[in-house]
């Protein structure tokens, strides 16, 4: 059976998301957020505005994606928090499995004695798969994060595309 080739560079390249996230890559964390916008402007109540047209929507977007990109990844931080504080399961079984590859890598390689009992890493590790795989697939973390992802999008295409663009910016720009 032959497979399916998707041709992603015909699809990202015509939204143009080629360029838009090499600036991501090449930040250290400590820069990224180092221009963070005040929260007075970036929820300045004043400049909400409906667009008129789908053009100024996008004109709106573009440039607060990258005017408010620091503030939009803090939004999605304090997202990714309350989701995994909505679903308690999935925290558990994220702090169960990261504890639980740091409690046997602590053994380095030897095997785990208690009393009588004796168990190798590799037994530790099924053991570990055996309790986690269950509990992750009743956690559901597939809607968790199409959650998130729908709630992102929401949260940070609304802002943009409602969010006018600063006054003497767009005076600039037109002048041109």
């Amino acid at each position: 059976m032959a497979r399916i080739q998707i041709p992603l560079e015909a699809l990202t390249s015509r939204l143009n998301f080629q360029g838009r996230f090499d600036s991501v890559r090449s930040q250290s964390i400590t820069s990224r957020f180092a221009n963070l916008k005040p929260i007075s402007e970036f929820l300045d109540l004043k400049r909400l505005s409906k667009p008129a047209n789908f053009s100024e929507v996008q004109t709106r977007v573009n440039y607060n994606l990258g005017y408010f990109s620091s503030n939009y990844a803090v939004v999605f931080v304090m997202l990714s928090i309350y989701s995994l504080l909505a679903n308690l399961l999935l925290l558990f079984v994220i702090f169960l499995v990261v504890g639980g590859m740091y409690g046997i890598g602590k053994l380095g390689g030897q095997d785990l004695e208690l009393g009588v009992a004796r168990a190798t890493t590799s037994q530790l590790y099924t053991a570990l798969l055996v309790i986690a795989v269950p509990l992750g697939i009743w956690a559901s973390p597939i809607s968790t994060v199409l959650w998130l992802i729908g709630a992102t999008g929401v949260s940070i295409i609304g802002h943009a595309s409602f969010m006018d663009r600063p006054i003497e910016n767009a005076f600039s720009e037109e002048a041109v």
